[in-house]
């Protein structure tokens, strides 16, 4: 069977390594699932550890070149594959809870996790490749220097973990980047104890200028001086935890210092 052909402006890089991939698919453990979704299953190397799963699984791929060669070298997955763009897709067709997998393109990753969060009532757990930087960047504690929007958004909601690294002769076309494998899990908490909207608008805003002090990254919400008094807004963004970003929002929201 001919190979397909990476096309670069869909980002394929796909990975040879059967061993890896199997413990990217091992990775996916959650039993709570009812459905499992690849994302961009390229030329089947996740595939392949995935058609046994007891949980349905679907196949998310937007090349028609790909998805040739997956019909004739997984038949059995035929009924299950979707050529659809999956930023695009409407997930409330799968039975949730649902599981994310892939070797993501690295350049919608983040519209990926975007996607992820404003669905997070329905998706329990992802396992993904991402660029290196990327995937550190998600699962940055606070304080650290690669700590940011993605970071906060994020662990506001799933707990992240770096599961390890892989260099760029593993993948065919090799890319110019290293690239880390990340697990997510969902917590408990699916909504914020604060006005949503306002916490994205607040984290997006101060990471903009991260090397500023809030007092001076949000001086674009207009904040009454004695809420500028408090001295959480003499701190850097990349100091404050999900927790802290969440009492800032209600601080600001309610024009208040809590006692």
């Amino acid at each position: 069977m001919k190979r397909v052909k990476p096309k670069k402006y869909l980002g394929q890089h796909f990975l040879k390594d059967s061993n890896i991939s199997k413990k990217i698919v091992e990775g996916l453990v959650s039993k709570k699932l009812n459905s499992i979704i690849e994302i961009g299953p390229g030329m089947g190397i996740l595939t392949q550890h995935l058609i046994n799963s007891k949980t349905k699984t679907y196949f998310i791929e937007i090349d028609k070149e790909s998805i040739t060669y997956l019909n004739n070298v997984f038949p059995e997955i035929k009924d299950s594959i979707i050529n659809e763009d999956f930023l695009k897709i409407d997930l409330a067709q799968f039975k949730a809870p649902i599981g994310l997998i892939g070797n993501f393109p690295y350049n919608i990753s983040s519209q990926i996790l975007f996607k992820l969060i404003e669905n997070r009532e329905k998706i329990e757990e992802l396992v993904g490749m991402f660029q290196f930087e990327v995937a550190k960047r998600i699962c940055a504690p606070p304080g650290s220097k690669t700590y940011g929007i993605l970071s906060v958004l994020v662990q506001a909601f799933y707990s992240a973990e770096f599961l390890f690294a892989l260099s760029p002769h593993h993948f065919n076309p090799p890319p110019k980047v290293n690239s880390g494998v990340i697990k997510l899990t969902k917590k408990n908490t699916q909504f914020l104890d604060c006005d949503e909207k306002l916490f994205f608008k607040i984290v997006k805003t101060s990471f903009q200028q991260r090397r500023k002090t809030l007092r001076n990254s949000l001086k674009s919400f207009n904040l009454p001086i004695n809420i500028k008094e408090d001295a959480i807004f003499e701190k850097r963004p990349e100091a404050l935890s999900v927790d802290d970003f969440i009492l800032l929002t209600n601080m600001i929201a309610d024009g208040t210092i809590p006692a």
